[in-house]
């Protein structure tokens, strides 16, 4: 007997799954059988994808709100569409994309006209990420040209920092020690010293 299941993908950083599972819901999937995953922007983690895939059968229906849950590029996405369509066997319907529903066309016609429209859509999927993207560095770059820093704020350099350079330069401390009196890491006090002696040399 076919079963029902959703898939849901967010990032963590960007919203929570309410939206997408309101729509499964209201296609009839039950919570129990409603797959997500929940990314980082640097990592494509899909542990509960990978478990979807395994318990899929012949038959079964797949719900996902729209066609970039299923990859982060033009590629993925087609070859994730390949293995659930031909290898599972399962037929996929694409909530935001109509025409994306394998139960519709089996014909020859039909899966002719499917797979183009996913073509279609996945190329522009991926290059409109990649257009966010590249508006956001060029964001970034006109930010940083009026003059906007990015970044934690620099902390200044204690009261006493001058004071306490001057003796470990002139080997009265050592290194632990000023770093000690300026309430700091050794590192953070040899990377400032580096650069009040590079400031001291170009008066």
């Amino acid at each position: 007997m076919s079963e029902i299941y959703g898939y849901v993908r967010v990032s963590t950083r960007e919203q929570n799954e309410d939206r997408q599972m309101i729509a499964m819901k209201e296609r009839g999937v039950e919570k129990k059988q409603i797959y997500i995953d929940k990314e980082s922007g640097k990592n494509f983690n899909r542990t509960m994808y990978k478990k979807l895939i395994k318990r899929l059968k012949i038959n079964d229906l797949l719900y996902v709100e729209s066609i970039d849950r299923l990859g982060r590029n033009y590629e993925e996405i087609l070859e994730q569409w390949r293995i659930l369509t031909k290898e599972k066997k399962v037929d996929i319907v694409v909530l935001d994309m109509p025409l994306l529903d394998t139960r519709r066309g089996k014909d020859l016609m039909g899966t002719f006209l499917s797979d183009i429209v996913l073509q279609v859509l996945s190329f522009v999927a991926e290059n409109e990420r990649k257009n966010i993207k590249q508006r956001q560095r060029e964001g970034i770059e006109a930010a940083k040209n009026r003059g906007v820093q990015f970044g934690r704020p620099i902390k200044p350099l204690p009261e006493n920092f001058i004071q306490v350079y001057g003796r470990w330069q002139a080997g009265e401390i050592i290194g632990e020690e000023a770093a000690e009196l300026c309430s700091m890491p050794l590192s953070t006090f040899y990377h400032k010293a580096r650069k009040v002696k590079k400031w001291y040399t170009t008066l």
